[in-house]
C-alpha cells in the first residue's frame, strides 16, 4: 500500500440519515452489507470525510464501513447546551448508531476526539467492541498523567484552554475566511477536503457545537479503567498535540492484546497523511 498523494480521494456516495433518539445523524456507509462492521469516528475539526482514503482499503478487504458525522457535526444532532456534549452522551450516540445498523459488535476506530469516544466505549461497553484501533489520542488515563507530569504535553495542550473559552475560539477560527481553521491542518490535508469539513463547521452554530466537545470536558472522563479488548494504538512522532510520554504509557492501560505503532515523521492527521499504513493496521487488528 502506498501513501503517495494522488489528490483528494473520491467522496462517499452512500450517505444515510440515521435517527437515534431525538437526533438524526449523517452517516457514510460503504462496503458489503454482510461484511463485518467497522465504525470510524472522526476527530476535531473534521467529519466523516477524513476517512475517504481509508474506507476503500477496508471495504476491499470485505469490511462494512460505518462513518458518522458525530454529535454537533451532523446538523440534525446539534443540541444547544454544553452539557449535551458530555462524553457519555457521545458514547450513547455511537451505541445507538450501531443498534440502527444491527451491529451487536463492531471494530471501532477513532481518531483524535473520536479516539476519546472509542476508548470510553471500549472501557464501558467492551461487549460491543470486537477490536479497537485508537489513532493519535492514547488511553485517557495515560493522557491525563502526561498532562499532569510532562511539561511537553502541557505545552502541546495549551490550545485546549482557548477552545474552551466560549466566543473566543469560534470567532478566531472563522475570521478572514476561516484562515486559522485551515492553518490548523499545517498543509497535511488537501484544501478541498478541508472545504468538506467546513461544509459542516463553517458556520458559527456548527463550530460552536464542535467546540462544545472541549467545553464539556470533565476530570472524570480521564479516570477510565483499563481497556480489555484487543487494541492497536497508532501515533505520529511529529504530532503537535499529543506527545511521546502519553503515547508510550498507553499500553499500561490495556489488559488485552496490545500493539503500539509509532509512525516516524507523521503528524496528527494520520488518516490523511498515512491512510495506507493506518488501514493496514486496522485490518491487521480486525483479522488478528
Amino acid at each position: 500500500m502506498s501513501d503517495a498523494h494522488h489528490g483528494t480521494p473520491a467522496p462517499f456516495t452512500d450517505i444515510r440519515r440515521i435517527p437515534v433518539g431525538e437526533h438524526t445523524f449523517d452517516v457514510a456507509v460503504a462496503g458489503p452489507d454482510d461484511g463485518e462492521p467497522v465504525l470510524l469516528l472522526h476527530g476535531f475539526p473534521e467529519s466523516y470525510d477524513e476517512w475517504r482514503a481509508i474506507a476503500p482499503l477496508l471495504t476491499a478487504a470485505g469490511l462494512r464501513v460505518i462513518a458518522p458525522d458525530q454529535r454537533g457535526y451532523s446538523p440534525g444532532a446539534r443540541p444547544p447546551e454544553v452539557e449535551d456534549y458530555l462524553i457519555d452522551n457521545l458514547v450513547d450516540d455511537v451505541l445507538g448508531i450501531l443498534d440502527r445498523f444491527g451491529a451487536g459488535r463492531a471494530h471501532i476506530v477513532g481518531h483524535d476526539w473520536g479516539a476519546s469516544v472509542a476508548w470510553t466505549l471500549a472501557a464501558q461497553r467492551p461487549e460491543r467492541v470486537a477490536t479497537l484501533t485508537a489513532v493519535s489520542v492514547p488511553h485517557l488515563a495515560a493522557f491525563r498523567s502526561a498532562l499532569k507530569n510532562d511539561p511537553d504535553q502541557r505545552r502541546k495542550s495549551q490550545y485546549m484552554q482557548v477552545f474552551r473559552e466560549e466566543g473566543r475560539a469560534e470567532e478566531a477560527l472563522l475570521a478572514d475566511g476561516a484562515r486559522r481553521f485551515r492553518e490548523m491542518f499545517g498543509g497535511a490535508v488537501p484544501a478541498d477536503l478541508i472545504d468538506a469539513h467546513l461544509d459542516r463547521l463553517g458556520t458559527r452554530a456548527g463550530l460552536v457545537a464542535a467546540l462544545n466537545w472541549y467545553r464539556a470536558m470533565t476530570p472524570e472522563m480521564s479516570k477510565l479503567p483499563p481497556v480489555d479488548v484487543p487494541t492497536t494504538y497508532v501515533w505520529g512522532t511529529e504530532d503537535v498535540a499529543l506527545g511521546r510520554t502519553g503515547a508510550e504509557a498507553c499500553g499500561d492501560h490495556v489488559t488485552a492484546d496490545y500493539l503500539f505503532v509509532p509512525l516516524e515523521g507523521i503528524g496528527h492527521w494520520i488518516p490523511e497523511e498515512a491512510p495506507a499504513r493506518l488501514a493496514a493496521e486496522i485490518l491487521a487488528r480486525a483479522r488478528g
